[in-house]
């Protein structure tokens, strides 16, 4: 079956990982608080800090003990749906202020100009929010690539190890899952994605990861490669 959409996570994959751990979480870590204290009584910062208050139990009242919960969260890299929603609101005014560009390898766009003049679908599917995606490519060093994609998912679909988020992205786009490949960097995320029919390839960025992508590729039950344009679709 023909390959008629495809699917990319970003950090790792689509962009490095020193982004992330090198940019955002600190930055997070800095400012988030004040952000918090500033724009508390903005409807979607409120909305964000009261499903903060019914997941922890912590008082709506009590915007230090959230303020110290939401950090921790950043520590520990928690995927938790309201703090990205509120990381999402902080980087989109230090993207504008121009304090920071989101990392993009430089053989990503061209492969996926080509993808996309060949009519299949982009999509994104990440941890983040999907405001803090479309400010990634947005904000790249390669430029806007905005319109490079059809749409995009996080963690609200489920989460990126459960195969049933991605029976749930198949039904969204209206494709069956084998005319769908996802692209990734991490193996419970190719594996849930395999799982529920999908086609997957691994990313293994050397410069990201200790992994040897010529050991992992001779058991991997993934196509294995180290750039976008090893990547084969039919």
């Amino acid at each position: 079956m023909k390959i008629a959409a495809i699917v990319t996570d970003i950090e790792g994959t689509t962009g490095g990982t020193g982004f992330s751990y090198d940019v955002l979480m600190p930055y997070s870590l800095k400012h988030l608080g004040a952000f918090v204290r500033e724009h508390q009584e903005e409807r979607d910062v409120m909305r964000a800090l009261v499903k903060v208050s019914e997941m922890t139990g912590i008082p709506l009242h009590n915007l230090d003990g959230i303020i110290r919960q939401l950090a921790q969260w950043i520590r520990d890299e928690d995927a938790v749906t309201a703090l990205k929603t509120l990381q999402g609101m902080l980087w989109e005014k230090a993207y504008k202020q121009g304090l920071f560009q989101s990392h993009v390898y430089p053989d990503v766009p061209a492969v996926l100009q080509h993808w996309q003049q060949e009519e299949r679908n982009l999509y994104v599917y990440s941890h983040e929010s999907i405001k803090a995606q479309q400010l990634f490519f947005r904000y790249s060093t390669e430029g806007d690539m905005r319109l490079l994609f059809s749409g995009y998912y996080d963690s609200t679909i489920g989460p990126k190890d459960d195969l049933q988020s991605y029976v749930r992205i198949a039904e969204a786009i209206a494709l069956k899952p084998k005319a769908i490949l996802y692209l990734s960097d991490d193996r419970g995320e190719l594996d849930a994605a395999a799982a529920a029919g999908l086609n997957t390839t691994w990313l293994i960025r050397p410069q990201d990861t200790s992994l040897d992508p010529e050991r992992v590729r001779l058991k991997s039950p993934h196509p294995v490669v180290t750039s976008f344009d090893q990547i084969a679709v039919s």
